[in-house]
């Protein structure tokens, strides 16, 4: 896969995140060490342990052109552990076969294990066609996996994950020079009265208003942020003119000293 503009996506698959039972301690992981390394996040899914909906999402997102997808959980070898089989019925021919180095870990990795019935956890090396492994677990070595070079599955846990997801990030997306230059600057008014100028910016700049609402009036920030410097500069100054023409005191960068 080139990876020219990839696009990053979040799966959280967990009916106990849905539920409450957790909370999510990936979402914070994953977009920063996104942005750590030059990339963002396009978007973030938590869904049910549903079999159909796991591979439904899983389709969605593998049309996306450039996706990568992070899905943590339901690789396991219990009955609610769907992910595995999602992912071949999603991104190949709907079975699963036997990988033999993720059996060969589990193998080694059960001799040192109090398991009753060994045939459970090798479950866990059965995989789509082709799958490779990732193998950063430090906390009971069991591999996660990955399809073409873009779609990561891990576990749930974040201590076993996380190590995961960083040499996925490690092996195919590594630090890029950061493109993108950010300008802001806060407003001491409603978003709407700045729309017209959100509705004219230059080719290229994208836009974040983030309305709030404090105790002596509104207030909005405006972000804007592109690869061509001047672009983001010119949408910047247009700004800048209206509110001065409008009267309407802003101050640069962010406000958030309340």
């Amino acid at each position: 896969m080139k990876h020219n503009e990839p696009k990053f996506f979040f799966l959280i698959i967990g009916t106990e995140i849905l539920n409450r039972r957790r909370q999510d301690r990936h979402f914070d992981f994953v977009s920063q060490a996104l942005l750590e390394r030059g990339y963002k996040l396009s978007g973030s899914f938590t869904i049910e342990d549903d079999p159909e909906l796991i591979v439904k999402t899983l389709k969605f997102l593998a049309e996306i052109p450039e996706s990568v997808v992070f899905s943590f959980g339901g690789i396991g070898s219990t009955p609610d552990d769907h992910t595995r089989l999602a992912a071949a019925e999603a991104l190949r021919d709907g079975k699963l076969v036997t990988q033999p180095e993720a059996k060969a870990i589990i193998e080694e990795r059960l001799k040192t294990m109090e398991v009753p019935d060994k045939r459970y956890p090798l479950r866990m090396a059965e995989l789509p066609e082709g799958a490779r492994l990732l193998k950063n677990n430090p906390v009971n070595g069991m591999p996660g996996f990955y399809l073409d070079d873009r779609f990561f599955f891990v576990p749930g846990f974040p201590e076993m994950a996380h190590p995961m997801i960083l040499e996925a990030l490690d092996r195919f997306f590594p630090h890029q020079e950061q493109k993108s230059v950010r300008k802001t600057l806060t407003a001491l008014t409603r978003e709407s009265a700045l729309i017209d100028v959100m509705e004219h910016l230059p080719e290229g700049v994208e836009l974040s208003s983030l309305p709030k609402l404090y105790s002596d009036g509104p207030r909005v920030v405006i972000s804007l942020s592109g690869e061509d410097p001047k672009a983001v500069q010119e949408a910047y100054d247009r700004f800048v003119q209206a509110l001065e023409e409008r009267d309407i005191p802003y101050s640069e960068g962010d406000d958030t000293s309340q």
